[in-house]
């Protein structure tokens, strides 16, 4: 009968609007927890039959999602390692309680956003459990390649607090100027002496003697432009590693920089195009630039003073750990207290074709599902992920006001949908009440 499915659809409309207020409730509750994703709750008809003199009702039902792809806003904080994706993508995170039992083996699951700090074992961990993981580097600070369409290869990111780091010095570079006048014949030839820091394997501090020696013509002859270089290293004083002959161009065009270089012995070789030469230390070798044939950077001779005018190095000695932070591209980085920056992980992105079909899980996190697709982890940047923003959480994509709105049009549709039920139940008492 048709009073009956009256009754039917308006039990079914007190259940959806049921469910949809539960939905708001979650909604508003939650305005306040970052990385938060509304529910929406849709409602569709459901219909019984069409045409024809008799209707019968067939009521409604509700379709609840989570719009898992909407992003919120980003606030600033003062934590470096509060994160939150900017654009597309998620930040593969693990069970704190996993990770004590499993290790790197423990399973990933997928947030946008969370504030991380070390915890009492050195790992990336927020409040609510969850600890960041990532793609551990190399020693030289290089992520190997791995498979992306698989999380083997993510571990938990874990932070040695107490860790020591020293930078061995691989190459320098020697901008410095030789008087022109020097290599003059009334001059009185000074021999110019420098010494250049390096570190060792070891962090320890030792250096590069350099002298400069000026070819001084005899008298009347015109200057030479040439001077001897000599190179020794403070591990073994009285042994040269490496004496090169040294001639400037005094042409118009061109003139102070270098026309030739030439080694003197078993020196080791120059290269006229690079600048560089390559001198054995007992750390092992040093690259060192002294500008190429013609270049205006490097060694030059000028009618000037002797002048160490740009002295580059690379290297640090032995520092103490000061702190980490996450850039843009999610790579982790561990800073010292020498200035030296060390990349220890890099933090993927992990993107899938349905954001909202993850399947959803408690403090934010999600695990992909059928609905949602195979997932592949990105470099943030990359293809179709966004950034990584350090110093920043993502609020939640409740808007309050909006949610007050449905939920004053709920309240009024649960109570037309009970003013249904009581008019039918009023019907159906008529209905017994006929007399014959």
């Amino acid at each position: 009968m048709s009073i009956s499915s009256s009754l039917n659809a308006g039990v079914a409309g007190l259940q959806t609007n049921s469910q949809r207020l539960a939905s708001i409730s979650d909604n508003i509750s939650n305005a306040s927890t970052f990385g938060y994703k509304r529910v929406q709750t849709d409602f569709e008809s459901m219909v019984l039959s069409s045409g024809g003199g008799a209707y019968s009702a067939g009521g409604v039902r509700a379709n609840t999602q989570r719009l898992i792809d909407q992003r919120g806003t980003l606030v600033g904080t003062s934590n470096p390692t509060d994160i939150a994706v900017r654009g597309g993508g998620m930040l593969p995170v693990a069970q704190a309680a996993q990770v004590q039992t499993a290790g790197a083996d423990a399973s990933m699951f997928l947030t946008t956003t969370g504030s991380f700090r070390m915890d009492a074992s050195g790992y990336l961990t927020s409040q609510s459990g969850l600890v960041l993981m990532g793609w551990p580097a190399a020693a030289d600070g290089s992520i190997p390649a791995l498979p992306r369409d698989t999380s083997d290869g993510l571990e938990p990111i874990r932070i040695n607090a107490g860790q020591l780091a020293g930078n061995p010095t691989t190459s320098m570079s020697l901008g410095i100027n030789l008087p022109a006048t020097e290599t003059e014949a009334d001059s009185a030839g000074l021999v110019e002496q420098l010494s250049v820091e390096y570190f060792d394997n070891l962090g320890t501090s030792q250096s590069i003697s350099i002298t400069f020696t000026p070819d001084v013509p005899a008298a009347g002859s015109p200057a030479t432009n040439t001077w001897t270089m000599e190179m020794f290293d403070s591990t073994n004083p009285g042994v040269s590693i490496g004496s090169y002959t040294l001639e400037f161009n005094d042409a118009r065009t061109g003139g102070g920089t270098l026309s030739d270089v030439t080694p003197i012995g078993a020196s080791p070789a120059y290269d006229d195009v690079t600048g560089l030469l390559t001198v054995n230390v007992g750390a092992g070798p040093i690259e060192i630039d002294i500008g190429a044939l013609g270049d205006t950077e490097g060694l030059s001779q000028l009618s000037y003073s002797f002048a160490p005018i740009s002295v580059t190095k690379d290297g640090s000695a032995i520092g103490n750990f000061v702190g980490v932070d996450i850039d843009a591209n999610g790579f982790v980085r561990a800073s010292f207290d020498t200035g030296e920056i060390r990349t220890i992980y890099q933090v993927p992105l992990i993107n899938v074709p349905n954001p909202n079909g993850l399947q959803a899980f408690d403090s934010q996190t999600y695990l992909p599902s059928r609905q949602s697709g195979s997932f592949f982890l990105w470099d943030a940047g990359d293809g179709p992920t966004g950034d990584i923003v350090s110093f920043a959480r993502e609020e939640s994509t409740t808007d309050v006001a909006g949610e007050l709105t449905d939920m004053i049009k709920t309240q009024r549709a649960y109570s037309s949908n009970a003013k249904v039920i009581q008019t039918v139940d009023e019907m159906l008492q008529e209905t017994t009440n006929i007399k014959r």
